[in-house]
Protein backbone atom coordinates (compact mmCIF):
# COMPACT_ATOMS: atom_id res chain seq x y z
CA UNK A 1 0.00 0.00 0.00
CA UNK A 2 1.36 3.43 -0.91
CA UNK A 3 1.47 6.22 1.62
CA UNK A 4 0.47 9.86 1.07
CA UNK A 5 2.45 12.88 2.22
CA UNK A 6 0.59 15.94 3.46
CA UNK A 7 3.50 18.28 3.91
CA UNK A 8 5.96 16.27 5.98
CA UNK A 9 3.23 14.06 7.48
CA UNK A 10 3.19 10.56 6.00
CA UNK A 11 -0.36 9.22 6.07
CA UNK A 12 -0.57 5.44 6.06
CA UNK A 13 2.66 4.90 8.00
CA UNK A 14 2.74 4.33 11.76
CA UNK A 15 -0.14 5.32 14.02
CA UNK A 16 -3.22 7.06 12.60
CA UNK A 17 -2.70 10.77 12.11
CA UNK A 18 -4.85 13.23 14.04
CA UNK A 19 -6.78 16.00 12.27
CA UNK A 20 -8.19 18.98 14.18
CA UNK A 21 -10.82 21.22 12.55
CA UNK A 22 -11.07 25.00 12.43
CA UNK A 23 -14.69 26.16 12.21
CA UNK A 24 -14.40 29.90 12.95
CA UNK A 25 -16.61 32.22 10.92
CA UNK A 26 -14.34 35.18 10.22
CA UNK A 27 -10.71 35.76 9.25
CA UNK A 28 -9.67 36.97 12.67
CA UNK A 29 -11.14 33.91 14.35
CA UNK A 30 -9.64 31.51 11.81
CA UNK A 31 -6.14 32.95 12.14
CA UNK A 32 -6.40 33.14 15.93
CA UNK A 33 -7.42 29.49 16.05
CA UNK A 34 -4.48 28.60 13.85
CA UNK A 35 -2.13 30.33 16.28
CA UNK A 36 -3.78 28.57 19.22
CA UNK A 37 -3.43 25.15 17.60
CA UNK A 38 0.35 25.52 17.42
CA UNK A 39 0.33 24.88 21.18
CA UNK A 40 -1.17 21.42 20.66
CA UNK A 41 0.21 18.18 19.29
CA UNK A 42 -1.60 17.12 16.13
CA UNK A 43 -0.75 16.15 12.56
CA UNK A 44 -3.13 18.03 10.26
CA UNK A 45 -5.55 20.95 10.52
CA UNK A 46 -8.80 20.86 8.56
CA UNK A 47 -10.05 24.31 7.59
CA UNK A 48 -13.81 23.87 7.33
CA UNK A 49 -14.27 26.79 5.02
CA UNK A 50 -18.05 26.32 4.73
CA UNK A 51 -18.23 28.03 8.16
CA UNK A 52 -16.33 31.08 6.82
CA UNK A 53 -18.56 34.10 6.19
CA UNK A 54 -16.60 35.32 3.12
CA UNK A 55 -16.09 31.94 1.49
CA UNK A 56 -17.76 32.93 -1.78
CA UNK A 57 -15.22 35.76 -2.23
CA UNK A 58 -12.34 33.69 -3.64
CA UNK A 59 -9.60 36.36 -3.33
CA UNK A 60 -10.64 36.91 0.31
CA UNK A 61 -10.58 33.18 0.97
CA UNK A 62 -7.12 32.83 -0.58
CA UNK A 63 -5.85 35.71 1.58
CA UNK A 64 -7.31 34.09 4.69
CA UNK A 65 -5.59 30.88 3.64
CA UNK A 66 -2.31 32.77 3.39
CA UNK A 67 -2.69 34.15 6.89
CA UNK A 68 -3.73 30.77 8.28
CA UNK A 69 -0.68 29.16 6.70
CA UNK A 70 1.53 31.77 8.39
CA UNK A 71 -0.19 31.15 11.74
CA UNK A 72 0.16 27.36 11.53
CA UNK A 73 3.74 27.21 10.31
CA UNK A 74 4.38 23.91 8.56
CA UNK A 75 1.34 22.04 9.94
CA UNK A 76 -0.48 20.60 6.90
CA UNK A 77 -3.87 22.09 6.01
CA UNK A 78 -6.79 20.14 4.59
CA UNK A 79 -9.16 22.56 2.85
CA UNK A 80 -12.79 21.47 3.06
CA UNK A 81 -16.05 22.98 1.85
CA UNK A 82 -18.59 20.57 3.28
CA UNK A 83 -21.80 21.00 1.29
CA UNK A 84 -25.20 21.31 2.91
CA UNK A 85 -26.32 17.96 1.54
CA UNK A 86 -23.45 16.23 3.37
CA UNK A 87 -23.86 18.03 6.68
CA UNK A 88 -22.13 21.34 5.94
CA UNK A 89 -23.10 24.91 6.70
CA UNK A 90 -23.84 26.35 3.27
CA UNK A 91 -25.21 25.57 -0.16
CA UNK A 92 -22.87 25.99 -3.13
CA UNK A 93 -23.28 25.35 -6.83
CA UNK A 94 -20.79 23.03 -8.48
CA UNK A 95 -19.19 25.71 -10.63
CA UNK A 96 -18.40 27.79 -7.55
CA UNK A 97 -17.28 24.68 -5.65
CA UNK A 98 -14.88 23.75 -8.43
CA UNK A 99 -13.50 27.28 -8.78
CA UNK A 100 -12.96 27.58 -5.02
CA UNK A 101 -11.15 24.25 -4.73
CA UNK A 102 -8.99 25.02 -7.76
CA UNK A 103 -7.99 28.45 -6.47
CA UNK A 104 -7.01 27.12 -3.06
CA UNK A 105 -5.04 24.19 -4.48
CA UNK A 106 -3.17 26.56 -6.80
CA UNK A 107 -2.53 29.07 -4.01
CA UNK A 108 -0.01 26.76 -2.37
CA UNK A 109 -1.37 27.57 1.09
CA UNK A 110 -3.07 24.20 1.61
CA UNK A 111 -1.75 20.67 1.32
CA UNK A 112 -4.93 18.76 0.46
CA UNK A 113 -8.47 19.49 -0.68
CA UNK A 114 -11.61 17.53 0.20
CA UNK A 115 -13.80 16.50 -2.76
CA UNK A 116 -17.23 15.00 -2.13
CA UNK A 117 -17.21 11.96 -4.33
CA UNK A 118 -20.96 11.86 -5.03
CA UNK A 119 -21.12 15.35 -6.53
CA UNK A 120 -21.49 13.94 -10.05
CA UNK A 121 -18.67 12.10 -11.79
CA UNK A 122 -17.82 14.91 -14.21
CA UNK A 123 -17.62 17.46 -11.39
CA UNK A 124 -15.51 15.13 -9.28
CA UNK A 125 -13.11 14.32 -12.12
CA UNK A 126 -12.64 18.03 -12.88
CA UNK A 127 -11.96 18.83 -9.23
CA UNK A 128 -9.51 15.96 -8.78
CA UNK A 129 -7.68 16.83 -12.00
CA UNK A 130 -7.38 20.49 -10.98
CA UNK A 131 -6.11 19.66 -7.50
CA UNK A 132 -3.60 17.09 -8.74
CA UNK A 133 -2.39 19.51 -11.42
CA UNK A 134 -1.59 21.94 -8.61
CA UNK A 135 0.43 19.22 -6.88
CA UNK A 136 -1.94 18.78 -3.96
CA UNK A 137 -3.60 15.70 -2.51
CA UNK A 138 -7.30 14.86 -2.65
CA UNK A 139 -9.37 13.48 0.21
CA UNK A 140 -12.37 11.89 -1.51
CA UNK A 141 -15.25 11.98 0.93
CA UNK A 142 -18.80 10.87 1.62
CA UNK A 143 -20.94 11.57 4.70
CA UNK A 144 -24.24 10.08 5.84
CA UNK A 145 -25.73 11.82 8.88
CA UNK A 146 -28.91 9.75 8.80
CA UNK A 147 -27.71 6.16 8.97
CA UNK A 148 -25.13 3.52 8.13
CA UNK A 149 -25.19 1.75 4.76
CA UNK A 150 -24.56 -1.99 4.74
CA UNK A 151 -21.02 -3.30 4.32
CA UNK A 152 -21.37 -3.90 0.59
CA UNK A 153 -22.50 -0.30 0.04
CA UNK A 154 -19.72 1.09 2.24
CA UNK A 155 -17.17 -0.89 0.24
CA UNK A 156 -18.70 0.32 -3.03
CA UNK A 157 -18.36 3.94 -1.91
CA UNK A 158 -14.77 3.58 -0.72
CA UNK A 159 -13.74 1.71 -3.86
CA UNK A 160 -15.38 4.36 -6.05
CA UNK A 161 -13.28 7.03 -4.32
CA UNK A 162 -10.15 5.00 -4.99
CA UNK A 163 -11.13 4.30 -8.59
CA UNK A 164 -11.64 8.03 -9.18
CA UNK A 165 -8.08 8.58 -7.92
CA UNK A 166 -8.75 10.27 -4.61
CA UNK A 167 -5.47 9.97 -2.72
CA UNK A 168 -7.24 9.26 0.59
CA UNK A 169 -10.80 7.87 0.52
CA UNK A 170 -12.88 8.94 3.54
CA UNK A 171 -16.33 7.94 4.75
CA UNK A 172 -18.26 9.04 7.85
CA UNK A 173 -21.63 7.57 8.79
CA UNK A 174 -24.16 7.83 11.62
CA UNK A 175 -24.89 4.66 13.62
CA UNK A 176 -28.31 3.87 15.02
CA UNK A 177 -27.13 0.74 16.82
CA UNK A 178 -23.98 -1.07 17.89
CA UNK A 179 -24.42 -3.33 14.88
CA UNK A 180 -24.06 -0.29 12.62
CA UNK A 181 -20.68 0.41 14.24
CA UNK A 182 -19.65 -3.21 13.64
CA UNK A 183 -20.73 -2.84 9.98
CA UNK A 184 -18.48 0.20 9.54
CA UNK A 185 -15.51 -1.49 11.19
CA UNK A 186 -16.01 -4.66 9.13
CA UNK A 187 -16.08 -2.62 5.93
CA UNK A 188 -12.95 -0.76 7.02
CA UNK A 189 -11.08 -4.00 7.68
CA UNK A 190 -12.11 -5.56 4.36
CA UNK A 191 -11.32 -2.43 2.37
CA UNK A 192 -7.87 -2.07 3.93
CA UNK A 193 -7.00 -5.76 3.67
CA UNK A 194 -8.48 -6.64 0.27
CA UNK A 195 -9.03 -3.60 -1.95
CA UNK A 196 -7.13 -0.53 -0.79
CA UNK A 197 -3.82 0.44 -2.36
CA UNK A 198 -3.73 3.73 -0.41
CA UNK A 199 -4.67 5.03 3.06
CA UNK A 200 -8.35 5.27 3.98
CA UNK A 201 -10.27 7.16 6.66
CA UNK A 202 -13.46 5.80 8.19
CA UNK A 203 -15.53 6.78 11.20
CA UNK A 204 -18.88 6.22 12.81
CA UNK A 205 -20.16 9.51 14.23
CA UNK A 206 -21.97 10.39 17.44
CA UNK A 207 -21.66 8.82 20.88
CA UNK A 208 -22.28 5.28 19.59
CA UNK A 209 -19.38 5.56 17.15
CA UNK A 210 -16.70 7.01 19.44
CA UNK A 211 -14.79 3.72 19.48
CA UNK A 212 -14.11 4.08 15.74
CA UNK A 213 -12.32 7.39 16.32
CA UNK A 214 -9.96 5.71 18.79
CA UNK A 215 -9.51 2.21 17.37
CA UNK A 216 -9.07 2.93 13.66
CA UNK A 217 -5.54 1.54 13.68
CA UNK A 218 -6.84 -1.92 14.59
CA UNK A 219 -9.14 -1.98 11.55
CA UNK A 220 -7.21 -0.04 8.92
CA UNK A 221 -8.22 3.61 9.18
CA UNK A 222 -5.20 5.89 8.75
CA UNK A 223 -6.52 9.18 10.19
CA UNK A 224 -8.97 10.37 12.82
CA UNK A 225 -10.45 13.66 14.01
CA UNK A 226 -9.97 15.28 17.40
CA UNK A 227 -11.18 18.61 18.73
CA UNK A 228 -9.71 21.68 20.37
CA UNK A 229 -12.80 23.52 21.54
CA UNK A 230 -15.61 23.53 18.96
CA UNK A 231 -16.22 20.31 17.01
CA UNK A 232 -17.03 19.95 13.31
CA UNK A 233 -18.96 16.66 13.64
CA UNK A 234 -20.70 14.80 16.47
CA UNK A 235 -18.54 12.50 18.56
CA UNK A 236 -15.19 14.23 18.15
CA UNK A 237 -13.01 13.77 21.24
CA UNK A 238 -10.76 16.44 22.80
CA UNK A 239 -7.40 15.95 21.12
CA UNK A 240 -5.39 15.23 24.28
CA UNK A 241 -7.78 12.47 25.39
CA UNK A 242 -7.91 11.05 21.88
CA UNK A 243 -4.14 10.85 21.60
CA UNK A 244 -3.80 9.23 25.04
CA UNK A 245 -6.34 6.55 24.16
CA UNK A 246 -4.79 5.91 20.75
CA UNK A 247 -1.33 5.61 22.30
CA UNK A 248 -2.52 2.79 24.57
CA UNK A 249 -3.88 0.88 21.55
CA UNK A 250 -0.82 1.61 19.40
CA UNK A 251 1.59 0.45 22.09
CA UNK A 252 -0.42 -2.74 22.60
CA UNK A 253 -0.30 -3.49 18.88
Amino acid sequence: MKTVFLGKVEVGAGAPKVIVPIVAKDRAGIVAKGSELRQYTMDVVEWRVDFYEDVFDIPATVETGRQLRAALGDTPILFTFRTKKEGGEKEIDYAAYTALNKAMAESGYVDAVDVEIFSGDDVVRENIANIHAAGKAVVGSNHDFFGTPNKADLLYRLRKMQNMDADIPKIAVMPKSRQDVVELLAATAEMSEVYADRPIITMSMGSKGVITRIAGEAFGSAMTFGAVGQVSAPGQIPVEKLQAAMAILHDGM
